[in-house]
C-alpha cells in the first residue's frame, strides 16, 4: 500500500474529529471518512498518530475543555457535555487522569499544564521529509510585510535544548510536547515560539535554540518542571511576514522570507541588527497568514 495513501487517509481522520469534537463519533464516521475498514483505519491511525482513534479524541476533548476552563466563565458540567461526556463525574474523572488535578481546581488556578496539540500527520511526515533540504531549491520571489514592534520589559519562560541550532534537531532532543505546556500558560504574552538565543542567554552545555513563551515582567506564576524563566529587556524587533502560501508549502515559505531576511539592509530604514539584545523569534507556520519571523534591532542615532 502506498505511504502517502495511508497518511492521507490517517489525515482526513484527523481532520474529521477536529471538525466533530462537539458532537458523537464513531469509529464508523472514521473509517467512512479514512475509505478503509474499521479494523484497517485504528489500525494505521495508531501506527502513525501513536495512540487509538479514541485515546487522541478524548485527549483532545480534553484539552479543548480545559482551555475553556482556563479562558471563560463556565460550569463544569456544561463544559463535560458539551465535549460528549455523559457525566460531570466522569468528565472530572478523565480530566483528573490527563491533567493531574480536578476541572473544578483548575478553573481556579489555571496553572501550567501538558495540553494536548495534535501535529497533522501530513505536515508531520513533510516537516521530516523536507527538514534536511529546506534550503536547497530555487524559489520564487514574493511580498514580505516589514515592521518594527516595541516589545516592553518581560519575561520568558523556556525549554532548552541540549545541542539544538534549529527546530529539526530540538525536536529530536526534546520531543514535541513543549508547545502543549507553553500554549496552557494563562498569562502569556504573545503566543509561543521558537527561539534563537543569544549568547549571553544561553547555558553552559545548552542549546541556542530553544521553545518559549513571553510573559509579564510580574509573572509569579508556577514555571513547569525542567523549565526555565529569565528577564528580557525592552527591545524593538523587525518582524518579517510572507505571503500566504498553501500548509504542504511551508519549506517554500520559510525558504523564501529566509532569502529575504539575509538580503535585507535595516540601516537604509533608521536601524541595525541588535542581536545581543533579545532572542531571535520564528512563529509556528501557518500557510493562512504567512510565514513569521523577527530579529532584533536598535536605531541608529544619526545625530552629529
Amino acid at each position: 500500500m502506498d505511504r502517502w495513501e495511508v497518511i492521507n487517509a490517517v489525515q482526513r481522520m484527523q481532520d474529521y474529529i477536529e471538525q466533530n469534537l462537539n458532537r458523537p463519533i464513531t469509529l464508523r464516521d472514521l473509517a467512512k471518512t479514512a475509505g478503509y475498514s474499521q479494523w484497517h483505519s485504528a489500525r494505521i491511525f495508531k501506527e502513525l498518530i501513536g495512540k487509538s482513534p479514541f485515546e487522541y479524541l478524548r485527549a483532545f476533548r480534553l484539552s479543548k475543555a480545559a482551555l475553556l476552563l482556563r479562558d471563560k466563565q463556565v460550569k463544569v458540567i456544561d463544559i463535560a457535555f458539551d465535549f460528549m461526556f455523559d457525566s460531570h463525574e466522569g468528565f472530572t474523572r478523565a480530566f483528573g487522569k490527563q491533567f493531574g488535578v480536578s476541572p473544578k481546581k483548575y478553573s481556579e488556578n489555571p496553572e501550567p499544564i501538558q495540553l494536548f496539540i495534535p501535529h497533522r500527520i501530513r505536515e508531520y511526515y513533510l516537516t521530516f521529509q523536507k527538514g534536511a533540504n529546506i534550503m536547497s531549491e530555487k524559489k520564487r520571489t514574493n511580498t514580505v510585510f516589514v515592521q518594527v514592534v516595541e516589545r516592553p520589559s518581560r519575561k520568558l519562560i523556556l525549554k532548552r535544548g541540549i545541542k539544538a541550532t534549529h527546530y529539526f534537531e530540538y525536536c529530536e532532543e526534546v520531543g514535541c510536547d513543549v508547545w502543549g505546556v507553553l500554549s496552557s500558560i494563562k498569562e502569556a504574552m504573545y503566543e509561543p515560539a521558537g527561539m534563537w538565543l543569544p549568547q549571553s542567554l544561553v547555558k553552559p552545555g545548552t542549546s541556542s535554540y530553544v521553545q518559549g513563551v513571553e510573559v509579564p515582567d510580574n509573572y509569579t506564576g508556577r514555571v513547569p518542571d525542567g523549565y526555565d524563566i529569565i528577564q528580557l529587556p525592552e527591545c524593538k524587533m523587525m518582524v518579517f511576514q510572507g505571503e500566504p502560501y498553501e500548509d504542504e508549502k511551508f519549506g517554500e515559505a520559510i525558504e523564501e522570507l529566509w532569502d529575504v531576511m539575509e538580503k535585507y539592509n535595516p540601516q537604509t530604514y533608521g536601524f541595525e541588527w541588535a542581536e545581543d539584545e533579545a532572542p531571535r523569534f520564528q512563529l509556528e507556520p501557518q500557510g493562512y497568514r504567512g510565514y513569521i519571523e523577527a530579529r532584533p534591532v536598535r536605531q541608529i542615532n544619526n545625530s552629529n
